[in-house]
């Protein structure tokens, strides 16, 4: 088998003493020795040394190297005439790029953020005989395709859907945000994530001035990804934002707006509480997105959606909504401020 080559890092030619030593030995040891051909040659007649003489390599490779470089230079000297682009044309190339495909909306990126952060909650008990239980059950219902009054599914024996919200998982271990009028009072508590897994839940901690609730789930999935939280510091009117939720148990749905204002208040409809530096916003909530995270355009969590405005009894959106800031929220929990 033939050896591959072997190439020496040290300089091709020879130095000076290495080139002389090799014309010693190239040379006869007398004149007399020295033949052409077959015949002798006489005394004191020049002889001429046979195969390459020192110095005309290193001359070769100076030639070739001095060649390529001049065919380098020829080749990298701009070619006359050649077109040189300009800002105008880079901008028409982005503008028919625009044109020519279709982009995701911001909201639409958002909601892809904080998709596998939200939860559905539905807790079970003793049927409410409120105006509020019976219009988010008949909205249950008729979103499912069923009569407005069909009996609920998913409740165990002698218990009823009571209702359904909304959660979003703040720490990777299964420590869920929500509304606590969506969880208050229930004999049992269940949230689904984003992958299909259903699991109990307890309550750990309330925070009834803010009407939240932290939640532990019993199970967790094995990639379970945590929201990001954003301070509402430098927060204004007219800010991008998305409600994430399942309004009537439909979901996970997305709606999209801005914020309208900033420290507002509210009293439920039942006067019992009023809530005090909310964030206004105006897109679409329901019942059933209570517990949800408000988002920006980053998909990180703004507040909890808590609140509708409704002055008539039919608790559908008028237009205005209300969340709890995240910084209020993530001390139920525990966290510390930013």
């Amino acid at each position: 088998m033939r050896r591959p080559a072997f190439y020496s890092r040290s300089p091709r030619t020879q130095p000076p003493a290495a080139d002389e030593a090799a014309e010693r030995a190239d040379a006869p040891a007398s004149p007399e020795a020295a033949t052409v051909g077959a015949g002798s040659v006489p005394p004191g007649t020049p002889v001429k040394k046979p195969g390459w003489q020192p110095g005309r390599r290193s001359f070769a490779l100076l030639i070739v190297l001095s060649a390529a470089l001049v065919t380098g230079a020829v080749l990298w000297v701009p070619r006359p005439g050649a077109r040189v682009l300009t800002q105008k044309d880079i901008d028409a190339a982005v503008l028919r790029t625009l044109q020519t495909n279709t982009l995701p909306s911001p909201a639409a990126k958002a909601a892809d953020i904080i998709r596998p952060s939200v939860v559905r909650v539905v807790s079970y008990g003793e049927e409410k005989n409120t105006p509020e239980a019976k219009i988010q059950k008949r909205g249950r219902n008729m979103a499912k395709g069923k009569p407005p009054e069909a009996p609920n599914d998913g409740a165990g024996p002698g218990e009823v859907e009571r209702g359904v919200g909304t959660g979003v998982v703040i720490v990777d271990k299964g420590v869920i945000l929500t509304n606590l009028h969506v969880v208050a009072g229930a004999d049992k508590i269940k949230v689904t994530f984003f992958d299909g897994l259903e699991a109990p839940a307890t309550i750990t901690g309330v925070q009834p001035e803010n009407d939240l609730a932290v939640l532990q789930a019993q199970k967790i999935p094995d990639d379970l990804i945590p929201a990001t939280m954003r301070s509402t510091a430098d927060l204004r009117p007219g800010d991008q934002v998305a409600a994430v939720g399942f309004p009537f148990g439909i979901g996970p749905s997305v709606s999209a707006g801005v914020v309208s204002g900033l420290k507002r208040s509210f009293r439920s409809p039942e006067g019992k509480q009023e809530l005090g530096n909310l964030i206004q916003f105006d897109a679409a909530a329901n019942p059933g997105n209570s517990g949800g995270p408000l988002i920006n355009m980053d998909g990180e969590v703004l507040g909890i959606v808590t609140a509708i405005l409704n002055p008539t009894q039919q608790r559908t959106f008028i237009g205005i909504g209300f969340a709890v800031p995240i910084e209020n929220a993530a001390s139920a929990a525990g966290s510390p401020p930013f």
